[in-house]
């Protein structure tokens, strides 16, 4: 890698792309997940005093692999003698040196062994180490990674919270950006999984075939929050955090290379390229939020439609028949695809949305349902099909259902009704983007009759 001009932000870079494969090797050869995440952060905090001073070095994925490592021995060294994980890991950084140094040429190992290496363990040649980890086990370490960060003993928020972490590769600070909470609560997240999973003594491995789709699926459901949250925040003055949804889409390319014959991994990818699509138009120019109908189509990025269809395609290819995220993904694209919002297949994404609500039940779906029905059939039918959705507790508390029925009855001149569901939503909402369409859409009625 050639030097940079800010090392810092090499670091940052380097970081961010090699993160979770240092973690997931780290993991590996020390066996201790919170052990490995902890050496990584220490690899990280020296590589911010050694590279703005030594240089950016030639392999800076192998020199930060390296010091983990030596941490890992000093660590081993401090807690115990001389173990057979200690034994293991010392002789695999002696070899891996040793095949360093011979393919720069060099006689031996890398000048400065573990054994002489100042303090925080790293000897004199480690910047120019170009040591890496076992290309064949990259991926393994990954989805390992993955599954570990997002294993059912955890909370839904401690998942995202590590996931973020390890697998992003972001900052607790970053995360509690993101999320709109204090860095406190974020580390104290991060914290109180790495202590769930020693206690659960979660191992650190690919789950076995057999229990791969249950396992898998949580990690889905995991990387479609963060997206979520990225995609509508639940709080905050802005409608998207952008940061955050590309970053759950960066985590399904990773999830998709590593798992290519898995359908609902194409199926999640395309969901999340094709909604993202959309982002462009989303905003006016003073920031203020656009409802689909009123899109300018013209900016929605064609690349994203392109890359999401193919996903789509893929899904369909390896599966049999499209899951819930892939079915989703059809529904998107059905949007992404339509030249003029009046062009849009309603009657398909009625069907498709009807699917779904047989594969996945929920009241969401069904209000989403209610919707496409009221483009589709007119609001009167969608009207019946809300209000039987009024007693459902996992709507209640929600702004989605006051909004969705106060533009109904909207549309069917009920404008006393609709003020009333609209002021609710208002009430409920806490994205204060969101909160002026709602305030449009009031100002829109006519006067109280």
């Amino acid at each position: 890698m050639p030097q940079e001009s800010d090392p810092r932000a090499a670091v940052e870079a380097v970081w961010r792309i090699e993160s979770a494969r240092l973690v997931g090797a780290l993991a590996r050869v020390t066996g201790d997940f919170a052990l490995a995440e902890d050496l990584a952060q220490e690899a990280l905090a020296e590589a911010l005093i050694s590279w703005p001073r030594d240089g950016v070095p030639q392999s800076p994925a192998g020199w930060l692999m390296t010091v983990g490592k030596r941490r890992a021995i000093d660590h081993f060294r401090r807690s115990s003698a001389l173990t057979d994980r200690y034994a293991a890991l010392a002789r695999d950084l002696s070899e891996g040196e040793a095949a360093a140094g011979a393919s720069r040429g060099a006689a031996g190992p890398l000048a400065g062994s573990w054994e002489g290496a100042g303090p925080g363990g790293v000897g004199a040649g480690a910047s120019h180490s170009d040591l890496l980890w076992d290309p064949d086990r990259i991926d393994d370490d990954v989805l390992a990674l993955i599954f570990v960060a997002c294993h059912p003993v955890l909370s839904r928020e401690s998942s995202v919270a590590l996931t973020l972490r390890v697998v992003g590769g972001l900052g607790s600070e970053e995360i509690a950006r993101a999320f709109m909470v204090p860095t406190a609560t974020v580390q104290a997240r991060i914290t109180r999984a790495k202590k769930t999973l020693a206690a659960a003594q979660v191992p650190f491995e690919v789950p076995a075939e057999q229990d791969r789709p249950e396992r898998l699926s949580q990690v889905l459901s995991v990387i479609y929050l963060i997206f979520t949250e990225g995609s509508t925040a639940t709080a905050g003055s802005t409608l998207m955090r952008t940061d955050l949804a590309h970053e759950a889409i960066r985590l399904s390319r990773v999830l998709a290379q590593l798992l290519p014959q898995e359908a609902e991994v194409h199926g999640l990818l395309a969901l999340l390229e094709l909604t993202a699509a959309r982002f462009p138009a989303r905003l006016d120019p003073e920031g203020r939020p656009v409802l689909l109908d009123h899109q300018d189509r013209r900016r929605w990025d064609r690349s994203a439609i392109r890359r999401g269809s193919a996903a789509l395609r893929r899904a369909a290819t390896v599966g049999r028949g499209l899951g819930a995220y892939g079915l989703q993904a059809a529904i998107a694209e059905c949007h992404t695809t339509s030249p003029r919002f009046e062009d849009t297949d309603w009657d398909r994404v009625v069907v498709l949305y009807e699917a779904l609500g047989q594969l996945a039940p929920s009241p969401v779906v069904d209000l989403n349902r209610a919707v496409a029905v009221s483009m589709a059939e007119g609001p009167a039918t969608a009207l019946r099909i809300v209000d039987r959705l009024r007693t459902d507790k996992t709507l209640q508390g929600s702004h989605l259902l006051p909004t969705v029925r106060g533009e109904l009855l909207t549309r069917l001149g009920r404008a006393n009704e609709a003020r009333e569901e609209l002021e609710e939503a208002l009430r409920l909402c806490g994205n204060e983007a969101e909160r002026q369409v709602l305030r449009t859409k009031l100002d829109a009625l006519p006067a109280s009759t």
